[in-house]
């Protein structure tokens, strides 16, 4: 059995799975924008694998990843940096008094790098983030041997963020002598 594009289906599948658990990052488009995100691969066996995500709060802003029902996955490849996949995948919420909140929320506060304080994250999000998982739908929009070669630059995000200004002036700055070359 093949999917859309010819490849087979568990080519594909075993493909999304090995960069999904390779990978830290990738880009979800949904909603007519782009955000690049970090993820982990939660496949605990009870539930289908896929990208587990924390958004909102203290953490990555997703606005609306929610409501979206299914997102375009862009992954990239680890060796070369460069796009090689991108499939589409459901979005399901997964709130604080599911099954799945303590096997994901433990899987992603691993996963997550310079956490303040390990033991509350879980916490925290539960209040004020949205723990959401991706699940591939088998599929597949582009792949090896076939990815869009039109241009895929985006503008920036509008964003608060500003420069942090001028250096600071250095006083007795040591002199370095050059050799003339004369």
């Amino acid at each position: 059995m093949s999917d859309a594009q010819g490849q087979p289906e568990a080519l594909t599948t075993a493909l999304v799975a090995e960069l999904g658990k390779k990978t830290g990052v990738c880009w979800l488009r949904y909603d007519g924008g782009e955000h690049a995100v970090w993820h982990v691969w939660f496949d605990d066996g009870t539930a289908p694998a896929g990208l587990a995500l924390v958004s909102g709060g203290p953490e990555q802003p997703l606005p609306g990843i929610d409501a979206a029902g299914t997102v375009e996955v862009v992954m990239r490849s680890k060796e070369s940096g460069g796009r090689l996949l991108c499939w589409v995948g459901t979005v399901e919420p997964v709130a604080p008094g599911d099954p799945l909140w303590a096997p994901v929320t433990e899987a992603l506060v691993a996963g997550r790098l310079n956490l303040p304080d390990l033991g509350t994250a879980a916490n925290t999000w539960a209040v004020h983030s949205s723990v959401v998982r991706v699940v591939p739908t088998g599929e597949v929009r582009e792949h090896p041997g076939a990815l869009d070669d039109g241009p895929l630059a985006a503008t920036p995000r509008p964003t608060a963020a500003t420069t942090r200004g001028a250096l600071p002036r250095v006083l007795h700055r040591r002199v370095r002598r050059r050799p003339r070359l004369s």
